[in-house]
């Protein structure tokens, strides 16, 4: 028994077969997840979004390019992020100057624009942190600035589920029913992978339903297979090329301010699990830097921004192996599957009912974070400046649906609500006096954040 509960630092002593078992494994876990994010980036641009492909083909060079930038000792998996679909939505939605008549194909290369911006932030934040120390950046952008951020994106995403809910509200609770008992009863690989199981029993569910001859409450069919027929077996993923605007940057770049924070805290949470200091050896800047060189690459052909899974880290739990290798055979896997469109596209009729019941369920996890966040760093809403910070935030986030316009020449700029709270925030944290976060005080709030460099708690 013993030896069965002992961390495996070297995959090799198990042998070739077993790692390629554990690197399905891994797949499987950030699976779900991942291929979501095409899905419900293609509806908002008509078609003409991110494909499954290209996530999928990011989604592993993503992955190899961070464990090369890590000096390949860091055991993460990098899918796609799910911050960023208040973005491509608000992008697809512009119709103001240049996007007024502009296509949703040439709007979503914009918006990609925009991801290879965010991507290069994280660059630049990894430099900073590299001469300055991450102590005096984090005043910056303390849990009172980013907890509230963090709430906004999910609570902003909540409405575009509740509408793909609509369509077939039986269908969707299905989904949101095995997520939930998976995620809270689930044993094993299946507590893991509850999004997996959701869309996958939530699918089999709608076969059914199709076959008995059941619709959408449009009376639309839950399930369009015309497109799986016509797909091949084998094909080079459809790539487009970023282009550049500051309205679209402005849109998407300022979302990186909230994936960063996730991306510390995975790191930390990884270092926590495998009893092995990343934040300091390779060093936080160089994860940083890899996931943004990830996310910029991706952004630049067309696919969606990366972020480190906290998915895999439970992998990483469950099976106590702990050798990066097994995280790049995943990434392998994942190449691989992205050239077979037949797969690709099977996964692409998933019924807009099923992303709904999902995406309920993920968009309110993204905001119980940001609750999180503010309640584990003790955040003393008995001072004024930090109620005034946090309501800023909040409203600006939630009450400027549309955000705000301002034209500048013959440069129309759009400002989304999530940037204008993000700058809202920072901008009162630096201004308001009494800046009561000191960084290493309150030990479990820090290691909680993500930015805690021995993840040991402290009385």
């Amino acid at each position: 028994m013993g030896e069965k509960k002992q961390a495996i630092y070297d995959a090799s002593t198990l042998g070739k077969p077993k790692m390629l078992i554990l690197g399905l494994q891994h797949m499987f876990a950030m699976f779900g997840a991942t291929i979501l994010v095409p899905i419900l980036v293609s509806k908002n641009f008509n078609g003409q979004g991110i494909s499954v492909q290209v996530t999928l083909f990011f989604a592993g060079i993503g992955t190899l390019l961070f464990h090369l930038i890590s000096k390949g000792k860091v055991p993460a998996f990098l899918g796609s992020s799910f911050a960023f679909l208040g973005g491509f939505a608000t992008v697809a939605g512009l119709s103001a100057g240049k996007y007024a008549n502009m296509d949703y194909g040439e709007k979503f290369q914009y918006a990609c624009g925009g991801i290879v911006v965010a991507g290069l932030m994280y660059l630049i934040l990894a430099v900073f942190i590299k001469l300055v120390g991450v102590k005096r950046v984090m005043r910056f952008l303390p849990p009172v600035v980013t907890g509230p951020i963090i709430m906004c994106i999910g609570l902003s995403l909540a409405p575009s589920a509740i509408d793909n809910i609509k369509v077939n509200v039986p269908l969707a609770l299905i989904a949101l029913l095995v997520v939930v008992v998976a995620n809270i009863w689930g044993k094993g690989m299946i507590k893991i992978i509850p999004i997996l199981l959701g869309v996958v029993i939530s699918y089999i569910v709608a076969l059914g339903m199709q076959f008995a001859g059941m619709t959408n409450a449009d009376g639309s069919a839950i399930i369009d297979f015309a497109p799986i027929a016509a797909a091949s077996w084998v094909g080079v993923p459809k790539f487009v090329f970023a282009k550049f605007d500051i309205t679209a940057i402005l849109v998407m770049a300022p979302i990186a301010l909230a994936t960063m924070m996730e991306h510390v805290g995975d790191i930390s949470a990884i270092s926590a699990t495998t009893q092995n200091n990343f934040i300091e050896d390779p060093g936080l800047h160089r994860t940083l830097f890899g996931d943004g060189l990830a996310t910029a690459v991706a952004g630049m052909f067309g696919g969606p921004a990366n972020t480190t899974y906290g998915e895999n880290t439970g992998v990483l739990e469950l099976s106590k192996v702990y050798d990066p290798k097994v995280v790049r055979i995943a990434a392998v896997y994942a190449i691989v599957i992205s050239f077979v469109p037949k797969l690709t596209d099977i996964i692409g009729t998933m019924p807009t009912a099923i992303i709904g019941g999902i995406s309920f369920i993920l968009y309110g996890m993204i905001s119980a974070i940001g609750v999180r966040n503010v309640v584990e760093n003790k955040v003393d809403f008995t001072k004024s400046r930090n109620l005034i910070i946090a309501a800023m935030i909040l409203v600006s986030g939630l009450g400027i649906p549309d955000g705000i316009s301002i034209t500048i020449g013959s440069t129309v700029i759009h400002l989304t609500s999530l940037a204008i709270a993000a700058i809202i925030g920072i901008l009162l944290n630096a201004i308001l006096p009494g800046n009561d976060y000191d960084f290493g005080v309150n030990h479990k709030g820090d290691i909680n954040r993500g930015v805690s460099f021995n993840n040991i708690e402290e009385e």
